[in-house]
């Protein structure tokens, strides 16, 4: 079956995921499958290669790790006007919108072969569309939605967002748009994000059958309280901080153009993501980029390159993964025109490291040991390699050698996922809190993934009509 929406972000992954846990605990032998995904929040696979987080989400719901099948195109946006295309798990070519058109064809192929793969292997497998089902001005070059699943044969559920408003024109809309055997593939429809007494809305329910001719799987509540890594950084949209007390360490975020893999912060709720100049914090992060020499530019186009260092003179901490390592490094040279024309740009001097950009992109999954002897695991995705111009003080040690490199009050390393573990965490956020007198922050509770699946599949279950699932989708 396939999951399409109404919209982007109207909850499409948190549903596919949810069905991928319903069938897995049912004893079917399940898969996810979502043909393109634009997202700069990627995971490498243990096999090699990388994909969406959410498909490594689904992937884990269904009890398998995650395979470059279940993803088979993935869109790292790297410009304005441009993407980074991973085709099959490996980095394929920099393209803009329009040259990515152009190839539809290959794509295409690409994405049945994967499809096809995955398929003989497993007995149902759970498609996710992208951003709306109805976007008609796309539909000759889709490749992830309704003709895709025409091609396959494949029913539908839409999903729509009530929690957002619209939601009987999102409905309604979407299904007059769709046409021909699309439109008969859409079998039924869900609202997602309903918040308050979903008896009150039995009318509006009614009322949106008639209009989209179809039955409504389920008015699904909003679960605020289930935690699932966020397919991009539209999640960080709103969010808000409380104000800092003025004895617990302040925690700033940059938020980069180009952020990636923001789910190495999800253990300090607190944090501020910034895009200009302020108070003087106590710790600044420069996260994951995936345009590390255009983040550069806007790093200084913005004053924050000057505002990090004047901070880290002042005494606080610094600390940048993966792209924000290679900024704080002396300079960042891209001899293959990886990410530009420019050839070497400067970095900020905070380290004596030189980062030089290659073509060939390191996607790997391993295991850190901190000096102190703390144990993690982690994951690299970086198209570049950095050495230091003296000495070797290493954030941490992987397989024996060296990883990162600490001065003073900065740090920098590749690996994501170190600051999800909370000893690693603690360790630094410990060190620096008894250099400045401070408190820590307060950290979220480690989540259990494997739990979080189960509820969400239980969230499924109660508010699903799963007779008319079986009927409509598993018969």
């Amino acid at each position: 079956m396939m999951v399409v929406g109404t919209a982007s972000h109207v909850g499409k992954s948190w549903m596919t995921t949810a069905i991928c846990r319903h069938l897995w605990r049912r004893g079917v032998r399940v898969a996810p499958f979502k043909a393109q995904n634009m997202s700069l929040n990627s995971h490498p696979c243990v096999g090699g290669g990388e994909i969406g987080r959410a498909q490594m989400a689904q992937a884990e719901a269904c009890g398998l790790a995650p395979v470059p099948d279940m993803n088979p195109i993935l869109l790292k946006p790297a410009s304005p006007g441009g993407s980074q295309v991973i085709v099959n798990g490996k980095v394929w070519k920099n393209l803009s919108a329009a040259a990515y058109y152009e190839q539809f064809d290959f794509l295409f192929e690409q994405v049945l072969a994967a499809y096809g793969r995955l398929s003989a292997e497993f007995e149902f497998i759970v498609m996710e569309g992208a951003g709306s089902a109805a976007e008609i001005n796309l539909h000759s070059r889709d490749l992830v939605n309704l003709p895709l699943a025409a091609r396959l044969d494949t029913p539908a559920l839409l999903v729509a967002d009530i929690d957002r408003g619209g939601v009987f024109a999102a409905v309604a809309g979407t299904m007059a748009l769709l046409e021909g055997e699309e439109k008969s593939l859409v079998r039924s429809f869900a609202v997602n994000r309903f918040r308050g007494d979903p008896l009150l809305f039995n009318g509006g329910r009614e009322m949106l059958e008639e209009r989209a001719g179809r039955p409504c799987l389920g008015v699904f509540p909003f679960a605020d309280d289930i935690s699932l890594d966020a397919e991009d950084s539209v999640a960080l949209e709103g969010r808000s901080h409380p104000a800092a007390s003025g004895k617990e360490l302040r925690v700033a975020i940059v938020r980069l153009p180009h952020l990636s893999n923001f789910t190495d912060f999800r253990l300090l709720p607190d944090a501020e993501y910034i895009t200009r100049p302020g108070p003087l914090p106590d710790c600044i992060i420069l996260p994951g980029s995936k345009n590390t020499l255009g983040d550069m530019h806007w790093l200084r186009r913005q004053g924050l390159e000057r505002w990090i260092l004047n901070c880290a003179r002042e005494g606080a901490a610094v600390w940048g993964i993966c792209g924000g390592y290679q900024m704080l490094g002396r300079t960042i040279r891209d001899p293959h025109g990886v990410e530009s024309s420019a050839g070497m740009i400067a970095g900020m001097g905070l380290l004596p490291v030189e980062t030089t950009l290659l073509p060939a992109k390191t996607t790997q999954v391993v295991s850190g040991r901190m000096p102190s002897g703390v144990s993690f695991q982690a994951y690299e995705i970086h198209m570049g390699e950095t050495t230091p111009a003296a000495g070797e003080r290493p954030f941490a040690v992987i397989d024996g050698r060296p990883e990162g490199f600490r001065q003073g009050n900065v740090l920098g390393t590749y690996l994501h996922g170190a600051l999800e573990n909370t000893e690693v965490l603690t360790e630094l956020l410990a060190e620096l809190a008894r250099k400045l007198g401070k408190t820590m922050p307060r950290l979220s509770e480690p989540v259990s993934k494997e739990a979080e699946y189960d509820r969400l599949a239980d969230w499924f279950e109660q508010h699903a009509d799963l007779k008319r699932f079986e009927e409509l989708y598993l018969a």
